[in-house]
């Protein structure tokens, strides 16, 4: 049998619709009617690659081969995009290290807690957890501390560069010489992370729909999903922010990226003013009673 190619077999609407919502329930990267081109052309290699005649076929095969689970993992490697470099965002990061790492200090210190979770959601090549780990190792007050940074994608083929740890010259394009000199070493042609800083993030595959892996991660002090929301329509939003504000500990923050927003979505944050940033926050519960 010979079959016809991606390119002499044109998506359908119909098809487009089961591609679209299969996806969409996988991970909640929604592609509107105006995407259907786009999800055409990246999903067209997959065609060949299986020897599958049509997209409807490639639809029955996400639903229902044995190899779905790993075929939907690989399409996120295609679907998804990865732009991002070390320090991105610095007036974030400056509120971040000058103004909310402060305020936890002085909470935690309160509760006689040396310890501080964060979690970069969305952690592509590793860049943004790294840069965290960063900040944070040149934090005085810190010394002494139990740091955990959980980077965490959908994308497996970005997590294998994000535990390599070597980055190229374009990701360097926001980086103090500082930074390059203290925390990195020449190998393989790149700059390599510094195990000093590779030993405080821990590189790991999580789908933000799978929920009962989000509940695994335990309690987090500070949130980055940054860029990464955008892709959800509202309903997927809504969802992954609740899970966001069930991992946080009561007080903890949310960072979203600066095009980012939680208007419309949900009341649960309340949007903090701070001098160099707006930043999301977690309320703090108040104790029953305590109003009586």
């Amino acid at each position: 049998m010979i079959f016809m190619s991606a390119a002499e077999h044109p998506m359908s609407d119909d098809e487009f619709h089961l591609l679209r919502d299969n996806i969409y329930s996988h991970c909640g990267i929604y592609f509107d009617d105006d995407s259907k081109y786009l999800l055409e052309k990246r999903l067209a290699r997959r065609l060949t690659v299986l020897n599958l005649p049509t997209y409807l076929d490639y639809h029955h095969f996400l639903k229902y081969n044995r190899n779905r689970e790993q075929e939907l993992m690989d399409i996120m490697d295609i679907l998804t995009t990865n732009e991002t470099y070390f320090f991105r965002e610095s007036y974030q990061l400056k509120a971040f290290t000058d103004e909310i790492i402060p305020e936890l200090i002085k909470t935690k210190l309160a509760r006689g807690d040396l310890s501080l979770r964060i979690w970069s959601a969305g952690c592509s090549t590793g860049e943004e957890p790294f840069t965290i780990a960063m900040l944070l190792r040149d934090i005085k007050e810190l010394r002494g501390w139990k740091i955990e940074i959980i980077g965490t994608d959908i994308s497996q083929r970005v997590l294998q560069q994000a535990r390599r740890g070597i980055y190229g010259k374009s990701s360097f394009r926001a980086t103090d010489e500082y930074y390059l000199k203290r925390y990195f070493h020449e190998q393989d042609g790149g700059l390599k992370v510094s195990d000093e800083i590779r030993e405080l993030v821990t590189i790991s595959h999580l789908n933000l729909f799978d929920t009962h892996r989000m509940v695994m991660l335990g309690k987090m002090d500070l949130i980055f999903c940054r860029n990464v929301i955008i892709y959800f329509d509202i309903a997927a939003k809504k969802r992954v922010v609740e899970s966001f504000h069930n991992a946080l500990l009561d007080g903890g923050f949310l960072l979203l990226g600066h095009s980012e927003s939680l208007m419309n979505i949900t009341t649960l944050f309340t949007l903090r003013h701070f001098k160099n940033d707006m930043i999301y926050q977690k309320p703090e519960r108040i104790a029953p009673g305590w109003l009586q």
